[in-house]
C-alpha cells in the first residue's frame, strides 16, 4: 500500500513543485488508515464524494512553493487513481458492505415519542 509521501512524490513529478506541496492532501486521504490499516480504509474517502470533500477542505487550487497553482481536483483524483485504478463512487464502495444485524436495529421513532402538535418552547428553566 502506497504511503502519502509516495503519492506526494508522484504529484511533484506529475504537476511540478516539491513533495511538500502535496503532502497535506495525500495525508488527508490516508489518515483513515489510523482506524482501519488495510485497503478497507479507502471506502471512507477514496471515491468521487471524497474528492469533492477534499475540494471543500483544501480549496480549488493549491499553491506550490514556486508560486504555480495546481487544481486540487487533479491531485485528489491522482491519489484515488493510484490506489483504486479509477474513481469509484461512494455507493460503489457501500454496495459491497456486508450487512450486519446491528445495522438493522430499528431507530427510535421520535415522531411517536414527541408531541409535534405544539411548537417547541424557547424558554429555558
Amino acid at each position: 500500500m502506497a504511503d502519502a509521501y509516495h503519492h506526494a512524490c508522484s504529484s511533484a513529478r506529475k504537476f511540478g513543485g516539491h513533495w511538500n506541496d502535496y503532502i497535506s492532501i495525500h495525508s488527508w486521504f490516508d489518515e483513515t488508515k489510523a482506524f482501519m490499516p488495510d485497503f478497507r480504509h479507502r471506502a471512507l474517502r477514496h471515491h468521487a464524494e471524497g474528492i469533492a470533500l477534499a475540494l471543500r477542505i483544501f480549496g480549488p487550487t493549491i499553491t506550490c512553493d514556486d508560486g504555480h497553482l495546481v487544481p486540487t481536483r487533479f491531485v485528489a483524483e491522482q491519489h484515488v487513481h493510484e490506489d483504486c485504478g479509477f474513481v469509484p463512487t461512494a455507493s460503489q464502495w457501500l454496495c459491497h458492505l456486508q450487512i450486519q444485524p446491528w445495522m438493522l436495529r430499528g431507530a427510535r421513532r421520535l415522531t411517536e415519542e414527541l408531541d409535534l402538535s405544539t411548537e417547541p418552547t424557547t424558554e429555558r428553566t
